[in-house]
């Protein structure tokens, strides 16, 4: 071990007469521990927001959207040829939306109404895996798929009848619910319904057109690459949108709160940090008589900024380690015990997804010890430019 690191390392077990530098550092230590903490947790916490909504998302929606103005009329053709355009396309199916006035014991809503094939559908999103009670195959037969949380504000069941006005001719049509989804996503729990195509069409006097293709792909992370492809095989009067595309406002409001926050907390390392400085400035004080004597026996100017480089970066070192402990500790507990709950009305989820990744681990662990470090520079160059003369003066 270099004697550097060795004074090092005895000067942070400070004896009886230091016990107030010693309290001053475990107090840095902790500001360290803290901020690390709440760094993680907070950014493990809206990776999990960030990654629940995707999948929620993605759940109830397509990878790849092919559209045409107007419509698509000849879309079993269409999906023939996307299928053979790219190895990259699992499964397609034709969907049309629109959205109705929904009557349900004298109350109007506004419903979002997505027509589709059932069993094509089932192999593009997750809305088969979604429903909790009936099946989606009953929107082939006149029947209608509702959110769990728009059946429980109307009490509605299974074979319960639900009337929608027609957006086109005013018409009310009567269909029977066969099917009841919970995605999760409060959004579409309670304002979207699935009935078949041909019911879409007639509602929306689409004669025998679809609104557009739903694709399903092998890599959602490279929708963006994939969607290129499509659209330089299909080119126009075709438009072809991604995942990321229809939903960029909301993932790009994501990215921009998780750095704003990251920033905002790192504050809090920084300001520990700034007690880690105050702390080398008065052990300088209290180590004059020490520097004066390392010194006079042949240490160098490098040598003694080392010493008190080491002692603060040792104590952003244990803060940090003990902050990474407990922020992986408490973002486990949260989500192994999901003891704070949300409101899914406001958050779209009811629980804190915790999605710790390594990746911002090291960040946030390199960030720690890189302020730590800087924090060190300004008392440990002090230290080294001290006289022997002086520093042995008057002892």
């Amino acid at each position: 071990m270099r004697y550097e690191l060795l004074i090092a390392s005895r000067y942070l077990a400070a004896k009886r007469k230091e016990k107030f530098i010693s309290i001053i550092s475990l107090i840095s230590v902790l500001g360290v521990a803290v901020g690390v903490c709440a760094l993680i947790v907070v950014i493990g916490v809206m990776s999990g927001f960030d990654n629940e909504l995707r999948d929620k998302i993605i759940g109830a929606n397509a990878h790849l959207v092919v559209e045409q103005e107007g419509g698509i009329a000849d879309y079993d053709k269409v999906i023939t040829e996307i299928k053979a355009s790219s190895p990259h396309v699992l499964s397609a199916s034709p969907f049309l939306d629109g959205q109705v006035f929904a009557s349900v014991g004298g109350s109007m809503q506004n419903l979002a109404v997505r027509g589709i094939v059932p069993k094509d559908e089932s192999e593009v999103t997750k809305v088969a895996k979604y429903i909790k009670s009936g099946s989606i195959y009953g929107a082939a037969d006149g029947g209608m798929i509702i959110g769990s949380e728009f059946a429980g504000r109307y009490g509605l069941r299974l074979g319960d009848k639900v009337s929608v006005v027609s957006p086109v001719d005013g018409a009310a049509s009567d269909f029977k619910v066969t099917g009841i989804f919970n995605s999760g996503y409060y959004e579409y729990d309670s304002g979207l319904a699935f009935i078949g195509l041909p019911d879409a069409q007639e509602l929306f006097a689409a004669g025998d057109m679809a609104g557009g293709i739903s694709i399903k792909i092998d890599d959602v992370y490279k929708a963006q690459e994939i969607r290129a492809e499509l659209q330089s095989k299909l080119k126009f009067p075709y438009y072809v949108k991604s995942w990321i595309d229809l939903n960029k406002s909301l993932f790009a409001a994501l990215k921009l709160e998780k750095l704003t926050m990251f920033w905002i907390l790192a504050l809090i390392v920084a300001v520990a940090c700034l007690n880690i400085a105050s702390t080398l400035i008065m052990v300088v004080m209290e180590k004059t008589k020490d520097i004066g004597i390392l010194k006079s026996i042949g240490a160098t100017n490098r040598s003694v900024m080392a010493i008190f480089t080491l002692q603060g970066f040792m104590i952003g070192l244990i803060g940090t380690a003990f902050g990474v402990a407990g922020g992986l500790g408490l973002g486990y507990l949260l989500e192994k015990y999901q003891f704070i709950k949300l409101p899914r009305d406001t958050y779209y989820i009811d629980r804190f997804p915790v999605d710790i990744q390594a990746g911002d681990v090291a960040v946030i662990v390199a960030a720690a010890l890189a302020v730590a470090l800087i924090a060190c520079i300004y008392p440990a160059w002090q230290a080294s430019k001290l006289n022997p003369v002086d520093a042995l003066r008057y002892e």
